[in-house]
């Protein structure tokens, strides 16, 4: 089975951050790239004009709804922006000289003004006809989802969801490029095709007139005859030219043909073939071109918003409301999860998002065996991405795991040594009070051997889990409370587990706390007050070690059930207590305030552990110092450990297991004082 563990580790440094980007491809049709007429020797500059956008919602290839560019929240910082080639800074064409929203379109007009390989390219193409396309670059400042059943105003006009509404772009260059989403779309320098035709048109004007000029010898013969006759034909109507007629018919349909490419301009070849072959005037290719110019909803290309693992894991930590998620997550993540899925994502959502950046290419909107697959990484496209919904699931899981783990009672870790294993195997500690004392060093240098002590202790870890589910009537209810609910169970059961072990071996220590090992007081004044604490104070200092002295150990905490509670807090806290019984005399000064910190436990009372009492209390040495239990971690993690998995076969669902490794053992007899509390 796939999984992915997590510990309660500190946030990781951010993954690099995809940059929002969007592009406004122009439509077929709507864009021209002209050269001006020949002045003299020099060329002018060719000049390019585009209507980038309409302002209408548009399906974007890779998107799951449509999407649409909020022209009033498009910021167009200058003017004059740079023009390139495939988006490339070191491929320049030129800059655009006027860039502006009107009547609800983007228009981009501008010239080819670089002296690059690039521009020298994109002209000398355009004049043989290369369809050139233009892709306008700009970066998202603010993108809104607008899901099904709301609607949103864009552009002046009403939308409804869903769909998604980039509210606030910033414009960046525009590049010529030859291959945009929509094959169709072209750019042509046809103004120098025309030009050509002219430089023709004016030279077959030249030729005619010159021929017209020179002597042709039928008119001179006619001319001849016609002088010397006075009646004649030459003298009622004027002589027929055949030639000058054929050349004045081929002037007009040079020129109706320049005509007629001129209002095309290489923008609309099938008018521009039609018209020639069927002989339109000048006025009737103008009104079909003007019909097919009609402004039509271009192609909008924006990037898809990459959704990384950690996005993922903070909007799953927004949806379930965590307070602080920047505990866990820097700015720029929990504001990108915040603006992909305005802290409403879904179990089902979180499963797809992850199955899709995987590679699956199914549009199913319900979860599947198939794309459960996907989102646990058992299947990954070629090319795709590696999200593994296990790692999500489980790093999002940790942090409601701690918040059950914690949010049990831990009287106990305030107790104990803590002891770091590296295996199951029982280990050995030996008493800290064995013979420690330094001796006096010989002249000659020589240190004698000191010992461990003649008593040894042990203790080892075991394993501790419980597997819970996730089943498929949640991810159909698309309950993102699943994945809270369920780790803050396991979180709680390991809590709960641990103080069980615990304080079963604590309280079961009738022969650990015993008269014979002088730890253990009895009798009506060992009830907690401040002749019961003195008594126990006295019978803690007077221990010894193993050879009669004193044991040097100072007691640092009171432990009550909770019926002692008060008292104790009264002994440690009050500067005065009074004792009011008549014929009674009681010091009014509390000797003990501020000595022991008071720790309570609702165990000690309790009716399923051995040797409970409400009425027993102990006085103990500051665990650093000397230990009377010990707990031992494997590999020194306090905090459970979550794993995250699809389920077994024969279950449409997600599993989640928690474990945690530990033990607890009774260690130094000498480092604690058993008070009964009562005869």
């Amino acid at each position: 089975m796939s999984r992915k563990t997590s510990t309660p580790t500190p946030a990781r440094e951010p993954l690099d951050q995809v940059p929002d980007r969007i592009e406004l491809r122009c439509l077929p049709g709507r864009i021209a790239l002209e050269a001006l007429a020949v002045e003299g020797e020099v060329d002018a500059v060719p000049r390019f004009t585009m209507v980038a956008y309409t302002g209408e919602p548009l399906r974007v290839e890779g998107w799951r709804f449509p999407v649409v560019v909020d022209l009033e929240g498009l910021s167009i910082p200058s003017q004059r922006r740079p023009v390139r080639f495939g988006h490339s800074m070191y491929a320049g064409v030129g800059h655009t000289e006027r860039i502006a929203v009107e009547s609800g379109r983007l228009i981009a007009e501008g010239i080819v003004s670089r002296d690059t390989a690039a521009a020298r390219e994109v002209v000398a193409s355009g004049k043989r006809g290369f369809p050139w396309q233009a892709s306008i670059g700009a970066q998202v400042a603010q993108a809104e989802f607008i899901r099904a059943g709301k609607s949103a105003t864009v552009n002046g006009r009403t939308f409804e969801g869903p769909l998604y509404v980039a509210r606030r772009t910033v414009l960046g260059e525009i590049s010529f490029v030859d291959l945009g989403a929509d094959g169709n779309t072209t750019a042509t320098i046809a103004a120098q095709q025309e030009n050509e035709l002219m430089d023709e048109t004016k030279d077959m004007e030249v030729r005619g007139t010159e021929a017209q000029d020179a002597p042709h010898d039928d008119v001179a013969h006619d001319e001849a005859e016609g002088a010397g006759t006075e009646a004649g034909p030459a003298a009622t109507t004027a002589p027929v030219n055949p030639v000058a007629e054929i050349r004045a018919q081929a002037l007009a349909e040079t020129k109706r043909i320049a005509a007629i490419r001129t209002v095309c301009n290489g923008r609309y070849p099938e008018i521009e073939a039609r018209a020639i072959a069927e002989g339109w005037t000048r006025d009737k290719t103008e009104l079909a071109v003007l019909r097919e110019s009609r402004p039509k909803a271009p192609a909008v290309h924006v990037t898809e918003l990459v959704v990384t693992d950690r996005v993922l894991e903070a909007a799953c930590l927004q949806a379930a409301k965590v307070e602080k998620p920047e505990r866990y997550y820097d700015a720029p993540t929990l504001e990108e999860a915040q603006r992909q899925f305005d802290g409403r994502l879904g179990l089902a959502e979180l499963i797809i998002e992850a199955a899709r950046a995987n590679g699956y290419v199914g549009r199913e909107r319900r979860v599947t065996r198939e794309m459960l697959r996907y989102a646990f990484g058992r299947e990954i496209r070629a090319a795709a991405s590696t999200i593994d919904i296990g790692g999500i699931l489980s790093n999002v899981a940790n942090k409601f795991l701690l918040e059950g783990f914690f949010g049990v009672e831990r009287t106990w870790r305030n107790l104990c040594a803590v002891r770091n294993v590296s295996d199951f195997k029982t280990v050995t500690s030996y008493r800290l009070i064995g013979k420690d004392q330094y001796e006096q060093v010989a002249p000659g240098g020589e240190l004698k051997h000191g010992t461990l002590g003649e008593q040894a202790y042990t203790n080892k870890a075991d394993t501790y889990g419980l597997l819970l589910s996730i089943d498929r009537r949640d991810i159909i209810n698309d309950d993102l409370g699943a994945i809270t609910t369920v780790p803050r169970k396991l979180g709680r059961g390991s809590g709960l587990k641990i103080n069980d072990i615990f304080w079963s071996i604590f309280m079961n220590n009738a022969a650990f706390f015993a008269a014979g090992n002088n730890n253990y007081l009895t009798g009506a004044d060992t009830a907690l007050s401040i002749e019961g604490l003195s008594k126990a104070e006295k019978a803690f200092l007077d221990q010894t070690d193993p050879d009669g002295k004193p044991l040097g150990a100072m007691p640092a905490v009171v432990l009550v059930p909770t019926a002692l509670s008060a008292m104790a807090t009264v002994l440690y806290k009050s500067l005065e207590i009074r004792d009011t019984t008549a014929s009674k005399q009681y010091p009014v000064a509390n000797p003990h305030t501020g000595k022991f910190r008071v720790e309570v436990s609702r165990y000690l009372s309790n009716a399923q552990y051995t040797g409970h009492s409400d009425k027993a209390w102990y006085l103990l040495a500051d665990p650093m110092d000397l230990p009377v239990i010990e707990v031992a971690f494997l590999n020194g993690q306090e905090a459970p450990t979550i794993e995250t998995a699809d389920a077994d076969f024969n279950v449409l669902g997600v599993q989640m297991r928690g474990y945690h490794d530990f033990g607890a053992s009774l260690q130094e007899p000498r480092g604690g004082i058993r008070s009964k509390g009562e005869a």
